[in-house]
């Protein structure tokens, strides 16, 4: 057993050292560069393929059908969750067996250079990329500005890299809903058959398949059926769960309930119009705009805060409709169904 200790806004994880020591803590390192330091060397020891994944938008469900994937070959480990960043990503590798033949990282960034500081750390002998869009546009400037930081990746892959649009689509349906899931899960497999998987074995290794937390997460409440899909969003994630949520089959209503979308930049006003219009475009019966930009969209009805529509929201729903919830996660639209 290891301890990390990193110093936070609030808490200096150096406090906590004797207490590691007395739980019987056999490792301690201390300090951010410290971790990334001994991340890189422990890397540098591992027998496995190292595959990085990054991208605007998917990252999670491509990394969740690449493990399931590389599972068939061999011992796989890879990113819990979405720990993709300079300190969840050097936790992973530390995590990482011995004895793994696969360690899938996902790489995240909203600033420039971050992608080629992960890098540094894993040295990842293959690169996916899963599409390029205009999430954190606020840090990049523009979507050219994404895509260099992103390709990073791409152009340090010791081995091979693969992109969204250069792939086929996969030998097999996809089991989550959406064309952007059937792209995620193609770029996967893609990688996967690359590194050893047949095509038989990853089908079968998707019995069962779903995502970790409020990703497309099926909640049944009031007699109606939510789709929780409030782990975060960005435009172009908004339009395609938009797409799947309105050829979902659907009992009674659809009501589609959108939130706020962070990190956009001077452009976030016209970035929400364009999701808002989107979706009066489908004809979804229903939108409801939560928060200070999502309100000033046009829509059916809207409120300032999640609070303020828990307050009525129980009457809009009735037993049948299917109702889509989704947001940055800081917006925390998923507390309606708590």
């Amino acid at each position: 057993m290891g301890f990390v200790a990193l110093k936070g806004e609030k808490v200096d994880g150096r406090d906590f050292i004797p207490a590691a020591r007395e739980a019987g803590a056999a490792d301690i390192i201390v300090g951010l560069e410290e971790l990334q330091r001994r991340a890189a060397e422990k890397r540098r020891a591992l027998k496995a393929k190292v595959i990085g994944v990054t991208g605007s938008a998917g990252k999670t469900t491509t990394k969740e059908f690449l493990k399931a994937f590389l599972a068939t070959v061999g011992k796989t480990h890879g990113t819990e969750g979405n720990f993709n960043n300079h300190i969840g990503l050097p936790l992973t590798i530390m995590n990482c067996p011995e004895d793994s033949d696969f360690l899938v990282l996902e790489m995240g960034t909203n600033h420039p250079g971050e992608i080629a500081a992960l890098c540094d750390i894993a040295s990842p002998d293959v690169g996916l990329l899963t599409g390029i869009g205009t999430a954190h546009l606020e840090f990049f400037g523009s979507r050219e500005g994404i895509e260099r930081e992103k390709t990073v990746l791409l152009q340090r892959a010791r081995e091979f890299s693969l992109r969204w649009d250069e792939v086929p689509p996969a030998p097999f349906p996809c089991p989550l809903p959406g064309a952007h899931n059937a792209s995620n899960m193609a770029l996967a497999f893609a990688a996967a058959a690359r590194l050893g998987c047949a095509a038989e074995r990853a089908a079968a290794a998707l019995d069962g398949f779903a995502l970790p937390g409020s990703r497309w997460r099926i909640v049944e409440k009031w007699g109606a059926v939510f789709i929780d899909d409030t782990y975060n969003a960005n435009p172009d994630s908004m339009i395609a769960a938009l797409d799947a949520f309105a050829a979902t089959p659907c009992e009674g209503r659809r009501i589609a309930v959108l939130g706020d979308m962070f990190e956009l930049g001077p452009q976030s006003a016209e970035l929400h119009e364009k999701v808002f219009a989107h979706a009066m475009a489908l004809g979804i019966p229903l939108v409801i705009g939560v928060g200070e930009m999502s309100s000033k969209c046009l829509c059916h009805r809207v409120f300032a805060n999640p609070a303020a529509l828990k307050r009525v929201f129980r009457l809009d729903v009735s037993a049948g409709d299917l109702v889509l919830l989704k947001a940055s996660h800081g917006m925390k639209l998923g507390e309606l169904l708590v």
